[in-house]
């Protein structure tokens, strides 16, 4: 008999802030550090919440990209994804409230595959429906494009 999998849930943790820039977050078994570089007034023992967002968007994007395309059949190949992303730092220097903080964002995914390139835009159409970290950035007004390339 299959396990019916919960389709909203909840997601609970109490982060540990020892200072003014490190956060320590226990997520599952992991304890997720997020900082500051030294010359910021952090310890470096992680990266940034600004990066951990970018990051986040290119796991998705990964994560959901081989779901769609194994539900599709598309065989990815071998993926690199590069991003290119504008971040309006006003905000976070305090200097003015900025309502679009990543106002562009560029992924190109690189797929080593012997899909064809109209597979791949498939692939891509697919994941842009489900990847969560992507619908928040759009939401929020980032100009976001995802290119799917073939590159053999």
């Amino acid at each position: 008999m299959a396990i019916k999998m919960k389709t909203i849930v909840t997601y609970k943790t109490q982060a540990a802030c020892p200072t003014a820039a490190r956060s320590e977050i226990p997520i599952r078994d992991l304890n997720v550090v997020i900082d500051e570089p030294i010359e910021r007034g952090g310890t470096n023992l992680g990266a940034t919440p600004t990066e951990i967002a970018l990051s986040s968007l290119i796991a998705c994007t990964n994560v959901i990209g081989h779901k769609s395309a194994e539900r599709l059949g598309v065989d990815l190949g071998e993926v690199t994804i590069d991003a290119d992303c504008k971040f309006d730092r006003r905000g976070v220097l305090m200097q003015e409230e900025i309502d679009v903080p990543f106002p562009d964002i560029t992924l190109t995914v690189n797929c080593s595959s012997g899909a064809t390139q109209n597979q791949l835009t498939q692939v891509g159409l697919e994941t842009s429906k489900y990847c969560a970290i992507a619908k928040l950035f759009s939401a929020a007004g980032t100009n976001l494009i995802v290119n799917w390339i073939k590159t053999n």
